[in-house]
């Protein structure tokens, strides 16, 4: 077989730029940043608790006096946003928790307000871990009824609004939830808190982890009557069309890699933020497959974030955000005075 004479330009030579990780670096087109991150912190009753979640390997369930240290952790990370779940120390059929006053969400924005006015506060907008059902509303005859659920979830974002948060995002895939949430939003006086719906949730099965973490498994069913078919990618763009229509600033995906087609188009169609949720399971997967040493963690878990990235997420709702900080800065050469640090230092 003959080599190909040097002189001959009729093929391109790509690797030339790829040669050198300065090469590489110079003309990389997707870039991951701690600012593209988004970390979800599970908020529970009580004091002194850092309770690990077993099925997530470095997540805790944490009180709300624990917050000061966790904004901290977050500042020297450079992460400038969390998402809140709450987990109640009593659960109702009508998920009083979720909307009281003073509820576990509704404390814990109080709090991280307290120590640091400018971390962005993201609260989750459903029932789920409040009820004593384990689902996701009003429960009539057995089943999730949508219209009765619409009152709870207007409450609770009213709730969290008042209580601080900047943005409210509801995950329940109740028809209308958006409609009603930003009317109540704006009859409160809440008229510049921002929507960031979950407008393409699928019925997924990697979310067994998180319901570990929130304390949400049903006790009974399942969620396919609410949640989208993993088979539909149409449905979800008129989902979020609708709710885009409904009010809401800027739209989730969930999850983010079995869904990354729809991640795309989402950001090729619609001209509000898309974020996309990297969701429990994809998270412990990554962990488990590391701490058995079949992959390279810190590289596996860089290249599924820039996927999520280069598909078109804006931002990035992950368990991972606090050691991919980690990795960035030090792959950008952060000189050691200025480095995050290590677990352990």
């Amino acid at each position: 077989m003959s080599l190909p004479d040097p002189s001959d330009l009729s093929f391109r030579r790509f690797r030339r730029l790829r040669r050198t990780e300065g090469l590489r670096r110079l003309v990389r087109e997707t870039r991951l940043s701690a600012d593209d991150f988004i970390y979800p912190l599970f908020i529970t009753y009580g004091r002194g608790v850092r309770r690990p979640v077993p099925s997530m390997p470095g997540i805790d369930q944490i009180s709300v006096d624990q917050l000061p240290a966790e904004v901290e952790d977050l500042r020297r990370h450079g992460i400038g946003a969390v998402l809140l779940f709450g987990i109640p120390e009593t659960k109702d059929a009508v998920a009083s928790g979720a909307y009281d006053e003073h509820g576990v969400v509704q404390e814990a924005v109080r709090a991280i307000k307290a120590v640091d006015r400018d971390l962005v506060v993201i609260t989750d907008v459903c029932n789920c871990e409040y009820t004593d059902h384990g689902h996701c509303g009003i429960l009539i005859d057995g089943e999730v009824a949508n219209d009765p659920t619409l009152e709870l979830l207007a409450r609770t974002a009213v709730s969290q609004a008042a209580a601080g948060a900047d943005a409210v995002a509801p995950s329940d895939m109740m028809d209308g939830r958006v409609k009603v949430i930003r009317r109540a939003l704006d009859e409160a006086g809440f008229t510049q808190t921002p929507i960031i719906s979950y407008a393409a949730k699928y019925a997924s099965a990697f979310y067994g982890p998180f319901r570990d973490a929130a304390e949400s498994t049903p006790s009974f069913g399942d969620r396919r009557s609410h949640q989208m078919d993993p088979g539909n990618r149409r449905e979800a763009l008129a989902e979020i069309a609708t709710d885009i229509e409904e009010g809401a600033d800027a739209i989730i995906v969930k999850p983010a890699l079995p869904y990354l087609d729809v991640v795309a188009e989402a950001r090729a169609r619609f001209d509000v933020p898309v974020l996309a949720y990297n969701v429990s399971g994809e998270y412990s997967m990554l962990k488990a497959a590391a701490l058995n040493g079949w992959i390279d963690e810190r590289r596996a878990v860089l290249e599924a974030l820039t996927a999520i990235k280069r598909a078109g997420a804006g931002a990035i709702i992950t368990y991972h955000a606090k050691e991919a900080a980690r990795w960035l800065a030090e792959e950008a050469g952060v000189p050691s005075a200025v480095r995050v640090a290590e677990p352990g230092d």
